[in-house]
């Protein structure tokens, strides 16, 4: 019996419509930029240690490797564009901080052979994906970093959908690739022995089942927040474990991996949305992944002091480049604390003690419904890992819990309380 179908996710109406600033529209046009600085960094909060193939001054091609992972060689860090290697920052212990690079024009791209096997073996796709630096881009649960070069997950889980605030609308980077999207969803299969769902928004389907193929399963979500997140999409479908990892990877980045298996060469560029209250206008870009985020808003911001974070409002991070998933650029304009607070809310910010959880309707849409929120929360503030375990952390990582702290305001934070839960559990778990 396969696995191809339709499936429509729980609670479809849950969640919350957040108003944080206007987003571009789904008529904007795309316009391509490529900033003359972009950067090789890793995932938020992975440090991982890398050997460096091209050394400051060099010239690259586009998909060349620049680093590659000291444990496991064959996994590659390329150039996202033909660039001038300009400064290599490491942190201690070899661990990769970023490799800046300087465009160049007219430079050429790295083009890979591709094995006639490489979309039916695990092995032999595995390799070619190292290789041509798509590694990066996929992101396990638990603990949200990148995979393991020898690991199998449970199951995959593709994302045709986002619904954080100011996020671009994911079928516009699949206009027009749907033959590649199918493409590289056959060839995930390798790597899986359980399923392929392919998550997508209700009214706006990327592909039909048929056109999924067998042992990809055809999600319909939501579109209110945070149904749109990967971690609340893995917890419901397939809950991860530790010794049970789900994957997580954008449907536009199979895509690119549907255009490696025919061309041999792997796109480097993506669909990428500035918004935010500091700019005049949303734009929604094409530009090389680990564009530099000032280049992109470049022109385009009011006066003022403003904040450009690499993700949403709710879950992105000051950062001068793009990470490996990043598909927004929220600048904000950097409002100063108020001066004056009213008295009982000065109390509770002084008192040494965390301030109580409330329970409210805003916060159990602020976990789209998909466990228990006052049980998960009251977990993580008493440091219960068990019963958070229990409940699904595993599945989770900062951003899906991201509208929680938006919602209750809380000190400290349930994201941090979150990462050292899963710091907890990865330590525990190391051989």
């Amino acid at each position: 019996m396969g696995f191809q179908g339709i499936l429509t996710a729980a609670g479809r109406r849950r969640g919350l419509v957040l108003a944080v600033a206007a987003a571009p529209s789904i008529d904007a046009p795309i316009v391509e930029r490529l900033t003359e600085e972009a950067a090789v960094v890793p995932l938020p909060g992975a440090t991982p240690r890398v050997e460096i193939l091209a050394a400051e001054g060099e010239v690259v091609a586009a998909g060349a490797p620049v680093a590659r992972l000291r444990h496991d060689p064959g996994i590659r860090f390329v150039a996202p564009m033909a660039a001038r290697v300009a400064r290599v920052r490491l942190l201690p212990g070899h661990r990769l901080g970023e490799i800046v690079l300087f465009r160049e024009r007219g430079g050429d791209a790295v083009s890979l052979p591709v094995p006639k096997d490489a979309e039916a073996e695990a092995e032999t796709l595995s390799t070619l994906l190292h290789s041509a630096g798509f590694w990066p881009r996929i992101r396990r649960r638990p603990f949200g970093a990148m995979p393991l070069g020898s690991e199998r997950p449970t199951a995959i889980v593709v994302m045709a959908c986002d619904s954080r605030p100011l996020a671009p609308d994911p079928v516009r980077g699949l206009a027009g690739r749907e033959e590649a999207l199918a493409r590289g969803l056959g060839a995930l299969k390798a790597l899986t022995a359980g399923p392929v769902f392919l998550c997508q928004a209700a009214g706006a389907p990327v592909l039909t089942a048929r056109d999924a193929g067998p042992q990809v399963l055809v999600v319909t979500v939501g579109p209110r927040h945070p149904q749109g997140l990967a971690g609340i999409r893995v917890h419901d479908l397939c809950p991860a474990e530790i010794d049970r990892p789900v994957w997580d990877v954008d449907a536009e980045d199979v895509a690119d991996l549907g255009d490696l298996l025919a061309t041999g060469t792997l796109p480097q560029t993506r669909i990428v949305s500035v918004a935010g209250d500091a700019m005049t206008e949303p734009r929604l870009l094409r530009c090389q992944i680990g564009a530099n985020t000032r280049g992109l808003c470049y022109g385009g911001t009011r006066p003022g002091s403003h904040l450009v974070l690499a993700g949403s409002p709710l879950d992105g991070w000051p950062s001068h480049w793009l990470g490996p998933r990043d598909r927004q650029v929220s600048v904000m304009v950097d409002r100063p604390p108020p001066a004056d607070r009213h008295w009982f809310l000065s109390a509770l910010m002084r008192t040494s003690r965390p301030r109580p959880l409330i329970p409210s309707a805003a916060l159990v849409q602020a976990t789209g419904g998909a466990f228990p929120a006052m049980a998960m929360l009251r977990a993580l503030a008493a440091g219960d890992d068990e019963t958070a375990i229990r409940l699904g952390a595993l599945s989770l990582i900062e951003e899906d819990l991201a509208l929680v702290d938006y919602v209750i305001g809380g000190a400290p934070r349930v994201t941090d309380r979150l990462r050292a839960l899963l710091d907890r559990a990865e330590a525990e778990a190391a051989p």
